[in-house]
């Protein structure tokens, strides 16, 4: 298997340890701060009501540092951003960093866009905890060429693999590739999520709650790498058994919120 550092291994529901971290989300229901674009605000919430956390969704710039400072834990989702939004952002990442609040950023379709991509890179120094993308934003952060088309991924998710491990190394940040199979890598150890559903790529919102997911477990976790492990594995167990019962995209949204709700019950 070679090396220490080059160990790749599966983690799949019910894995002692993920059953162990969810208890532990329930019983904590950390504070989440979400910073996430206007199409999934909704549904992010609901995914963290569904799970055992406590979604906020404070976005003005008067009161990003203060509630960053109040959270658990923070999100920032540059989906929709705009100019203000950037501000908003750069302060709350900047407070995360000043206070030790842990937190996700999610790359939405960096590299395809000059503004978003520059954006991205000034949230980078601000230490995130956990970068989580599809195999395309992954390889632009990374400063390699993704092949981006908008925020879906041209690449598979096991291409970006050598990039996370790049970056996860260059900025102290776990990396979470999403895809067919989830990868997750510090720079020395790889985490595989295998399993989910292809449905799940045809909700709007589902990688974008994900990373809202990663935050939330951040504070309950012995470190981000499980943190995000744990997400990923909960999303593709609720997304299997989701899809058994679902009729269509429609069905299948409040289905996943269910077995959100009913996992390790």
């Amino acid at each position: 298997m070679g090396t220490a550092e080059d160990v790749t291994y599966s983690r799949v529901w019910p894995h002692p340890e993920i059953v162990e971290d969810l208890a532990k989300l329930r019983q904590n229901a950390p504070l989440t701060h979400c910073i996430t674009n206007i199409v999934v605000t909704n549904f992010t919430a609901n995914v963290l009501l569904a799970t055992g956390a406590s979604p906020a969704m404070v976005v003005t710039i008067e009161e990003v540092a203060d509630f960053v400072g109040i959270a658990q834990a923070l999100l920032i989702n540059v989906g929709t951003i705009t100019g203000h939004d950037a501000e908003v952002m750069l302060k709350a990442a900047a407070t995360a960093h000043e206070t030790n609040t842990p937190w996700v950023l999610d790359p939405v379709a960096a590299g395809a866009i000059e503004f978003r991509t520059k954006v991205v890179a000034d949230l980078i120094r601000y230490r995130p905890s956990v970068i989580r993308g599809n195999a395309s934003e992954i390889l632009a952060v990374a400063g390699s060429v993704g092949g981006a088309k908008g925020v879906d991924s041209t690449a598979a998710s096991i291409a970006a693999l050598p990039a996370a491990r790049q970056l996860a190394e260059s900025t102290g940040a776990v990396v979470a590739i999403s895809g067919e199979t989830d990868y997750i890598t510090d720079g020395k150890v790889v985490t595989s999520v295998p399993g989910g559903h292809e449905i799940l790529t045809k909700v709007t919102g589902t990688g974008c709650t994900l990373g809202a997911l990663i935050a939330a477990f951040l504070p309950v976790t012995e470190s981000p790498l499980r943190a995000a492990t744990a997400a990923s594995a909960i999303f593709a167990a609720a997304g299997e058994r989701a899809a058994k019962e679902a009729h269509g995209t429609g069905s299948f949204a409040v289905a996943f919120l269910d077995q959100l709700s009913l996992i390790g019950v």
